[in-house]
């Protein structure tokens, strides 16, 4: 497939906004654009399940979760580097999605939809019921992990640098899959499964390749965050409704476009942002991000992406 010119801009946008905070030292800024490169990091990842292969998963958030406890407990209890801690527990839960995706990639549609939430829901009451992981309550740092970064204030920098760096990594990654031979047979999958088997793809294999991928750059961002914040719980964890912001996201940028899937983080946030300080609304964001995703399926099902590049045709090699 011929690649365009979308990491031309988008790779330059996101080294800016990332680097902008770090030039002028502004930890508020700092704390804005990290949460803005999460979600960039959540909407690509699913776009590759997504949008690449047409399954929507609700409970994409359980791999999230299963990265962020599985690398806070190796720091928490084994005093595990960082860095390593959260490569572990990112191909942890790239080989469990790789092992469900067997089962549940076989379902289809609503039920395929539905299976996710329930093993979301199953793994956060398992965490909820061990012990060694805190149970509902969950773990917290003693502050003297941080000694080890140069503090905590040094930490939640280098929470920063590996987050900015984790966007780009999910960005590029994203971007030549969905170029590659392994993309075009993704795409085919999710406009006809059937058709495609009969092609010889091995759609099985696709499939949960691609499930294994789109859950390991989560489930990274997770322990990451868990880092960051110094305690994990489940209802944190496995917090269904960040599953539904991610689908928004997604939906909201145009699905199967990774420069939509980052556009779609960026406004998403901006709009979560302007409710969150409304004083008559600041409790329904979830009730709008919904209201938002059944306007953009009734009227704009390509989302941002596909409404610019409907009317501006040009804009089709820099918006894939």
């Amino acid at each position: 497939m011929q690649k365009g010119y979308t990491l031309f801009w988008l790779l330059p946008a996101l080294i800016a906004l990332v680097i902008y905070p770090i030039v002028t030292n502004n930890v508020m800024l700092r704390e804005t654009v990290f949460l803005i490169l999460l979600s960039i990091t959540l909407s690509i990842s699913l776009n590759i399940i997504l949008g690449f292969t047409g399954y929507v998963s609700f409970g994409h958030i359980v791999y999230y979760g299963i990265g962020a406890y599985f690398a806070f407990y190796l720091m928490y209890a084994y005093k595990v580097s960082l860095i390593v801690s959260i490569v572990l527990g990112g191909l942890v839960s790239a080989a469990i999605a790789f092992v469900l995706g067997q089962a549940v990639l076989s379902l289809r549609g609503a039920i395929f939809a539905i299976a996710t939430i329930g093993v979301n829901e199953a793994v956060k009451s398992l965490i909820n019921n061990i012990s060694i992981l805190g149970g509902a309550m969950g773990l917290y740092f003693d502050f003297s992990i941080y000694d080890n970064y140069g503090g905590a204030l040094k930490a939640i920098w280098l929470s920063y640098y590996l987050m900015g760096t984790l966007t780009i990594l999910s960005v590029i990654a994203a971007y030549y899959i969905k170029k590659s031979k392994f993309g075009l047979g993704l795409f085919s999958i999710r406009e006809d499964q059937d058709a495609s088997a009969v092609l010889g793809i091995k759609t099985k294999l696709y499939k949960s390749l691609a499930y294994a991928t789109s859950a390991f750059f989560p489930a990274i961002a997770g322990g990451i965050f868990a880092f960051k914040a110094g305690n994990i719980e489940p209802s944190g964890a496995f917090n269904l409704v960040k599953s539904i912001e991610m689908i928004v996201m997604v939906m909201l940028g145009g699905y199967g476009s990774v420069a939509g899937s980052a556009l779609g983080a960026l406004f998403y946030e901006k709009i979560k942002s302007i409710l969150l300080v409304m004083p008559y609304v600041k409790d329904l964001h979830l009730a709008v991000s919904g209201l938002i995703l059944l306007i953009i399926v009734q009227f704009a099902p390509s989302g941002i992406v596909g409404f610019l590049t409907k009317y501006f045709k040009n804009l089709r090699k820099v918006l894939e």
